[in-house]
């Protein structure tokens, strides 16, 4: 009953006081139009209880046994039919290492083996999209603003595909990419390459809109901010750098390993940031005083890294995958959950909106449920996973209408807000000065 007295609240119920009016006319309709608001509080404060969800978690009845002795064999035999759908295990023993990517949604799934397979899938139904295979190597495959659309770092040359497997773009400007990410606001793709160039690609116009060497070698590590959209990359001397397309040199540069970084991993709240390096060490950074918050040590390397809506961090190292809870808090020093693959693993990303991880090895593909790792609730009017067709294009124009210029890509995403005055001045000096210039004498013989 709180939660409804609270929508009253914001419905405005509160403040109408019919009793104060001073003609009956007016007394009736304040009536009437309270009646409406009551109503109104009412619906909104079920509605809210019915759809809110609470994130899910693991309590063991012996608080002696840790977490990481449960398998995923007993989460299936624990939760619900349909969770248990969401765990599953592909076998591609002959086209792999893969690279995968997970729609905005967290609807499909793109598949992409080094050998030249691609697969695209609804991942809940299983029901394939399309499968195909380029006859070149794979390095990495992107999901672009819509499902009907994704890129493809082949051996030679980026790639555009559309979801049937046709070929819509071949950019050959964009040449020995390695690795791929997507900024959904800015409508850019950025590329990585062999040979330390970074490249921005906007999908809404197909120009590039910055390409410049970065001068810090292959550049197979790749991220971005959720929040101000500037990309990371890392080397081999154990830097992380900062990048912004308007600028050549990085706006920050953080040594974060002794050795070479493997991975690097940016929370959706761009607050925490978690790096791997083959040091053998995973460490959690706070972005905003650039500090490490904690790290953690294996007999072995750590791999790919990846957050999870809810701040779960995954890593690899070699077959193994380990989950770490509140991380960035430094409460858990032991792993909240672990996995054994089939083969060393290539890639690691956490579903949205979903309690699950899908990691690709080798020689296939896992789902893992991971529970408490995905945010229950989503915004349908943004990321809708069962959105339509014409919800989709409707989404998709709203995009392009809300697009955000690559210009305005800085580490405070707050400027965006801000009047830039220099510019402002610069042009109130420009126009008095024109129209104080006196006019040339005309010539009418």
């Amino acid at each position: 009953m709180g939660k409804v007295k609270e929508n009253f609240d914001d419905a405005g119920a509160l403040k109408l006081k019919p009793e104060n009016a001073k003609t009956k006319i007016t007394r009736e309709r304040l009536a009437k139009k309270k009646k409406r608001f009551v109503e109104r509080g009412e619906k909104l404060g079920r509605a809210k209880i019915l759809t809110h969800e609470e994130p899910g978690g693991i309590e063991m009845k012996e608080k002696n046994i840790p977490t990481t002795s449960i398998t995923q064999a007993d989460i299936r035999e624990a939760v619900d039919v349909v969770s248990a759908t969401k765990s599953f295990e592909l076998t591609l023993d002959k086209f792999g290492p893969y690279r995968i990517n997970y729609t905005r949604n967290g609807r499909y799934i793109l598949l992409g083996g080094k050998r030249g397979h691609i697969a695209a899938f609804d991942w809940m139904t299983k029901e394939l999209k399309h499968e195909t295979n380029v006859m070149e190597t794979v390095r990495d495959v992107q999901w672009l603003h819509v499902n009907t659309m994704y890129a493809v770092a082949q051996k030679r040359w980026l790639r555009i595909y559309d979801h049937n497997g046709t070929e819509l773009h071949c950019m050959k400007q964009l040449y020995d990419v390695v690795r791929l990410d997507f900024l959904p606001h800015h409508m850019l793709l950025v590329a990585s390459s062999n040979n330390s160039f970074l490249h921005y690609l906007d999908i809404s116009t197909g120009n590039i809109v910055s390409s410049f060497p970065t001068k810090h070698g292959k550049l197979d590590v790749l991220s971005h901010n959720p929040t101000n959209a500037i990309v990371l990359t890392g080397s081999a001397k154990g830097v992380v750098s900062m990048w912004s397309p308007n600028s050549k040199q990085p706006l920050v540069e953080l040594f974060a390993h002794k050795a070479p970084v493997r991975g690097i991993a940016v929370d959706e709240s761009g607050t925490y940031m978690a790096t791997t390096g083959l040091d053998r060490r995973l460490r959690i950074w706070d972005i905003r005083n650039y500090k490490q918050l904690q790290a953690y040590s294996m007999a072995s390397c750590f791999g790919e890294v990846a957050f999870s809506q809810r701040r779960h961090v995954a890593a690899a190292t070699g077959r193994i995958v380990q989950v770490f809870k509140d991380a960035h808090l430094g409460q858990s020093r032991t792993p909240y959950m672990q996995h054994l693959c089939p083969s060393v693993v290539s890639d690691l990303q956490f579903c949205p909106y979903e309690d699950v991880l899908g990691v690709a090895y080798q020689n296939g593909f896992s789902s893992l449920l991971i529970p408490g790792s995905g945010d229950p609730n989503f915004d349908a009017l943004k990321e809708n996973p069962f959105e339509s067709k014409k919800q989709r294009q409707e989404r998709e124009v709203k995009m392009l209408l809300e697009k955000i210029q690559p210009e305005l890509i800085t580490l405070d995403p707050a400027d965006i807000n801000k009047v830039n005055r220099a510019n402002v001045e610069r042009t109130l000096e420009y126009k008095t000065s024109v129209l104080r210039i006196k006019p040339d004498d005309i010539n009418r013989d």
